[in-house]
């Protein structure tokens, strides 16, 4: 699951100079700014097809496209701390796998977000999607005023819809849009999860242990 950006969002600031952003830390992962040097990365994770396959087009993106595009975007400045793009690292090896992000939607309450996120294929059923979502969505409603996260996905994405349920979003409403890209799965519509600020509960913190169970592939099922 992740912000597509066509539809929903407002358009990004130019990055101001300003504070270094210190990280959120959870457990077992390290979410900091995006950066330039993030490129390489960037690129592989958009051009992996089985990450994009419920994402956009549904295709790999091209490398031009990617740092012509996607990259600004990623760097781009949507308002206060968390609100933007974090690039998540794994912090028993400092490896990048992959971006969160928290931006303010077009056409709706000036104080709801959408939640969105791109893991690598290597950090798919250790848990990282719902502890990073996690981290931001506390951030967001602990340092802000905003009132409800929202999040999308197309309906037949079972594994972004697991996350969302396990964040604390609840369902809201199946709904369809209009685009050129026929993903196959789209007739059955997409999605739209939300958690207010009233029915959130954080979550206690967890200590960091450098040795962390992995599993590849993920366990089916």
């Amino acid at each position: 699951m992740a912000i597509d950006g066509r539809w929903r969002l407002s358009a990004p600031q130019l990055p101001a100079q300003g504070p270094v952003v210190p990280p959120v830390v959870t457990p077992r992962l390290r979410l900091r700014p995006v950066r330039p040097a993030d490129g390489d990365d960037v690129v592989a994770l958009h051009g992996d097809p089985e990450v994009m396959r419920h994402l956009g087009g549904g295709r790999p993106v091209p490398p031009a496209r990617v740092r012509g595009l996607d990259l600004p975007r990623l760097l781009a400045d949507y308002g206060p701390v968390p609100l933007g793009c974090w690039a998540a690292e794994d912090r028993a090896t400092d490896e990048f796998v992959g971006w969160f992000e928290l931006r303010p939607m077009v056409g709706g309450s000036a104080d709801a977000v959408e939640l969105g996120y791109r893991l690598r294929r290597s950090a798919w059923g250790r848990g990282l999607a719902t502890e990073g979502a996690r981290a931001l969505v506390d951030a967001v409603f602990t340092a802000t005023d905003v009132d409800e996260v929202v999040a999308t996905t197309m309906a037949v994405n079972t594994g972004s819809r697991r996350v969302m349920e396990k964040v604390g979003l609840t369902w809201r409403r199946t709904y369809t849009e209009e685009s050129p890209d026929q993903i196959p799965g789209a007739e059955h519509g997409e999605v739209e999860y939300a958690l207010s600020r009233e029915d959130w509960r954080p979550l206690r913190p967890q200590a960091f242990h450098r040795r962390q169970p992995r599993r590849w592939p993920p366990r089916r099922g």
